[in-house]
């Protein structure tokens, strides 16, 4: 389970303790999270003070510290917009059916199951099925139905084989996943009948907008689009100078094959994405010193390529000089995402970078990284950083005709060769008729490298295919098209921004730090705990008195009040439970501090304060023991330092 954080990060505790006298259970984890209401099934409650401390902490730790310009866009979004960026053509994923049931099941997750439980060789054949179908009322009710065990003794080369498969699980298309699952004779488990070719599945929710319903839109299945047909407007507000970034926190919507395992896989979760603008020629980051020597765990694609999932440590410095990672800006959301997760309690040791294999990377990117997050479901993508090239803008600017480019006015005049597109404006009208304006525009508005690969393959080949922004492909000839080197001196460089995007799935995350943030007493394994760190967790302070007598219920609620002022979120019990009690059903919720009130405290003015993990306690003057509180809350000292500052409780008072 996580271990106690270090002193590393001032907002979280720093006492040692024993955090593995029970193993993890993840069915208590589970009722726990559901009684104390941190999510449910349906609706959104999931732990709201917990989330909108994640998502403050994310804003502080992007948005303010790095000059962001905040947008809020729309969630339905119009089909034309979808249309040009490519999600209507391929936001998909991989899909099979049962031959006889049509029980439907994504590719890649059955045959990750099923191969997992094969290695595994204990694993219920159901469980592994329940995980990754689309579950309807009647299939909940097969539940009842026993299976057999699938344990079967696998030869070495088998054990080899399936490994490597594995390890290459993402970077497989869909009739790959065909071969994969006729190869290995892999069937519904809940049936043993076979599956239907893979097929692609559309991943947004459509709609029809207006009384008409003759616009058609979508609800967006990311809110990265809404920065790009801004982009004019937000260069403008930053005086047409790159680099900058924009950033957005909002709701996006998939229509998943099988929304399932809780906040890991649902149609409507919120996202926190960046997009960072640069000049396609100058991807340094002038904070990229700063962050040089955060250390990732990195995976590879040559590694995964190899069939292993062999992990590298490397500081984001190396990683940039040796080329493994793209550029420094990459380099240098790499390191501020590592930096960011293990801030708000993600525990080190199970989060490591994988890097995109060549199918599964976008067609337009130069190079990508998931970070990944191990919880009970395994490696769960929480974050994907990618250097997204010029493709989004450059598709947008053609299809709107709207110049979505940067000028730059040069110090000193300079000679420069382009590529000239030139066509028959005749033949080139004949050839193409209402597609001819389309295609002329995608080639002009294309970047000198891309262009220059078009002219190569019309010098090799005398064509080559063209993908305009409304999605369509068409084959150009040499006799229509030429692309001419020539020679010019400019005094204005024009350029369109590479864009390099961080984006989060705040449930994966908000999920991911309850199971590393669990662990249970070493005495009773149902007395949970949730170390959450200061900096997120929904209640800061639990406020207690030892009995019920009115003047010390009345100086609880006065400690409160002044916790409030100072911005500190705290909590009164003042029920007749006893404390044992009242600390634990607050450990449970993932409070650090408790502060408590006995007679003492009107005799003497002292005010005891008990620390979550270690249940430590120190005693002072209430007002120091409250500021103490706002301090450890802010991060501004350790529990060390309040160590320090008071005096250690034995639990013991004089009260005569």
């Amino acid at each position: 389970m996580a271990a106690a954080a270090s002193t590393a990060n001032p907002n979280a505790l720093t006492t040692p303790v024993n955090k593995t006298a029970h193993e993890f259970d993840k069915a208590i984890l589970d009722a726990t999270l559901t009684r104390r209401f941190f999510f449910t099934p349906a609706f959104e409650i999931y732990g709201a003070s917990l989330l909108a401390n994640i998502l403050d902490a994310w804003r502080k730790h992007y948005i303010i510290e790095e000059d962001m310009l905040e947008l809020d866009t729309t969630i339905m979004t119009m089909s034309e917009v979808l249309k040009t960026s490519g999600h209507v053509d391929k936001f998909a994923d991989w899909m099979v059916k049962d031959t006889k049931t049509g029980e439907i099941f994504r590719a890649d997750h059955i045959v990750e199951a099923v191969i997992e439980a094969r290695l595994k060789g204990d694993k219920e054949a159901r469980g592994v099925a329940e995980e990754v179908k689309e579950e309807t009322e009647a299939d909940k009710k097969k539940k009842k139905k026993k299976v057999k065990s699938v344990a079967v003794k696998l030869e070495d080369s088998v054990v080899a084989e399936y490994e490597s498969l594995l390890a290459q699980i993402d970077n497989y298309t869909g009739p790959q996943l065909g071969e994969i699952i006729r190869k290995h004779n892999i069937v519904n488990p809940l049936t043993g009948n076979e599956f239907t070719e893979p097929v692609e599945f559309n991943l947004m929710f459509e709609s029809n907008i207006g009384p008409t319903g003759h616009i058609k839109g979508y609800l967006r299945p990311e809110t990265a689009q809404g920065h790009f047909v801004n982009f004019a407007k937000l260069l403008e507000f930053n005086n047409g100078r790159v680099p900058f970034a924009s950033a957005q926190i909002g709701k996006s919507f998939r229509n998943e094959i099988a929304p399932r395992q809780g906040l890991l896989r649902v149609r409507e979760f919120t996202m926190a994405e960046i997009e960072h603008y640069v000049d396609p020629l100058d991807k340094k980051h002038t904070r990229f010193n700063e962050v040089k020597d955060v250390k990732l765990m990195l995976l590879p694609k040559d590694v995964q390529m190899d069939g292993r999932t062999d992990l590298r440590q490397m500081t984001v410095g190396d990683a940039v000089a040796q080329g493994i990672v793209d550029n420094e800006t990459l380099g240098y959301f790499l390191a501020r995402t590592q930096l960011f997760l293990t801030k708000i309690g993600i525990d080190p040791t199970r989060l490591r970078c994988r890097q995109h294999m060549a199918n599964e990377m976008a067609h337009y990117a130069a190079d990508c990284w998931d970070f990944e997050i191990q919880s009970s479901y395994g490696w769960i993508e929480c974050v994907g950083c990618a250097d997204r090239s010029a493709y989004d803008l450059t598709v947008h600017s053609v299809r709107t005709k709207q110049p979505l480019r940067v000028q730059q006015t040069l110090d000193q005049p300079r000679t420069v060769e382009k590529l000239e597109v030139v066509t028959d404006p005749k033949a080139f009208g004949i050839k193409f008729k209402k597609d001819a304006t389309s295609i002329r525009e995608t080639l002009t508005g294309m970047d000198k490298e891309r262009l220059q690969c078009v002219k190569d393959e019309l010098e090799k080949n005398q064509s080559s295919i063209v993908k305009c922004a409304d999605g369509r492909s068409h084959e150009i000839t040499s006799d229509l098209v030429k692309i001419n080197a020539v020679t010019v001196t400019e005094h204005i460089r024009e350029f369109t921004p590479n864009v390099i995007e961080p984006s989060f799935g705040i449930g994966r995350i908000l999920y991911s730090l309850l199971e590393h943030s669990y662990w249970a007493r070493e005495q009773d394994k149902a007395r949970v705990v949730l170390s959450l760190p200061p900096l997120v967790a929904p209640i800061k302070c639990l406020i207690v008195t030892i009995s019920q007598d009115p003047e010390l219920r009345a100086l609880i609620h006065e400690i409160s009040r002044k916790l409030r002022k100072l911005g500190v979120a705290s909590r009164v019990d003042d029920s007749g439970a006893s404390i044992g009690k009242k600390y634990a059903r607050n450990d449970e919720l993932g409070t650090p501090f408790g502060c408590t009130v006995d007679f003492a405290s009107i005799k003497n003015g002292t005010l005891t304060l008990r620390e979550r993990d270690s249940t430590a306690q120190l005693i002072g003057p209430i007002d120091d023991v409250i500021a103490t509180v706002d301090e450890l809350v802010k991060g501004s000292i350790t529990w060390e330092d309040a160590s320090s500052r008071l005096q250690s409780y034995s639990g013991v008072q004089d009260v005569e």
